[in-house]
């Protein structure tokens, strides 16, 4: 007989194995290695013990046939891949869901009891300590949020929007339809320069797949978001989106409506808080939802004064929430200072579009693995 193969290993035999009655575990152990191939041999050749032990008894048999097996097998038994092992490494489809809450200062976010948010900044990324640009207006602040880069880019300085660029650097949900085609795209908002604007060319253009335009000062704001919610549980239930923003406009209006960061405009951050959970409940409903790997971004454009109001340069009016949240989402505080631009670039990335360097976008991924 040649030397032993260098990948075999010796085996003592444990002493509850010595006696010649077999114990339950020696019965285990042994049809585990009888299974598995000799040293040096292919993998199909199984131990026979018919060959190694004549003609001795049952028990003696077994014994021997475990010894033999111990001595000449190579390497430990592996074990068995439990189910949820396996179900782990099917790849799961990216899915990106983005809720702009407009006009949220976080510091009064940290006060209001809003379950659903804190829910998902557990099971994600958050920082109350972002940045948006200024001036801290809707047009601007909205623009960068969903474009990736500051106003000197995309050209929107105030609520009139002249000057915009976006035929240069269009919203990410469009350049979605323009990189990958194949992917489904939704948007709903309430504030209509977002979603129409005289000249054609709004904010969220008309390349997107499914685009629900409504009037927050025609229908009343609360009613507004509602709607918004309703038609977005709907979609999510009957159709196959891959990417989606859903704008919630209520709590800047209702501040500018009482001039105060006090009772009705936290009643509105609560409110909007029960429209996420309504959301992401229709998401976690989705008959294909263990096959899918959702981010939940949330953020908002701007914050505010004490008296409702904002545009200026202060730390209320430009200390903006992030939250970043999934499967796919790291946990804690980002790691890097993160600002409104951040946004449409994480949503971009999650669902695995290279970001092309002649884009010129100033934001990054952030949170996400």
């Amino acid at each position: 007989m040649g030397p032993k193969p260098e990948s075999c290993n010796e085996h003592a035999v444990p002493a509850a194995l010595k006696s010649e009655r077999p114990t339950l575990m020696s019965v285990h152990i042994m049809a585990r290695l009888a299974s598995r191939p000799h040293c040096g041999e292919r993998a199909n050749h199984r131990l026979n013990p018919e060959h190694s032990v004549g003609t001795l008894s049952d028990a003696t048999r077994l014994t021997a046939t475990l010894l033999l097996a111990l001595t000449t097998a190579c390497g430990p038994a592996q074990t068995d891949q439990a189910s949820d092992a396996e179900a782990a490494q099917i790849a799961r489809t990216p899915k990106v869901l983005v809720i702009g809450i407009d006009g949220v200062r976080p510091d009064v976010l940290a006060e209001v009891a809003t379950p659903n948010l804190d829910a998902l900044a557990a099971a994600g990324t958050f920082t109350g300590t972002a940045r948006t640009g200024y001036p801290s207006v809707s047009g601007p602040g909205w623009s960068s949020f969903l474009n990736g880069v500051w106003p000197e880019k995309h050209g929107v300085t105030d609520n009139e929007f002249g000057g915009k660029r976006y035929d240069l650097y269009p919203d990410f949900l469009t350049r979605i339809e323009q990189v990958r085609p194949e992917l489904s795209t939704f948007v709903v908002a309430d504030w209509l320069p977002l979603v129409r604007q005289d000249d054609g060319k709004p904010t969220v253009s008309n390349a997107v797949d499914v685009r629900h335009v409504l009037d927050g000062y025609e229908l009343g704001w609360a009613q507004a978001d509602a709607r918004s919610v309703k038609l977005t549980t709907q979609h999510l239930a009957t159709a196959d989106p891959d990417a989606l923003f859903v704008y919630l406009g209520n709590p800047d209006e209702t501040s500018h409506e009482h001039r105060s960061i006090g009772t009705e405009y936290r009643e509105a951050i609560a409110l909007a808080d029960s429209h996420v959970g309504e959301i992401v409940a229709a998401v976690r409903a989705r008959a294909s939802y263990d096959t899918e790997d959702w981010l939940i971004i949330s953020s908002t454009d701007h914050g505010r004064t004490s008296t409702g109001g904002h545009g200026g340069n202060s730390d209320e009016e430009r200390t903006i929430y992030l939250l970043v949240s999934g499967a796919s989402a790291d946990r804690g505080a980002p790691a890097e200072p993160a600002f409104v631009v951040d946004v449409a670039v994480t949503a971009l990335v999650h669902l695995g579009i290279a970001i092309d360097p002649a884009w010129q976008l100033d934001g990054k991924p952030v949170g996400i693995r």
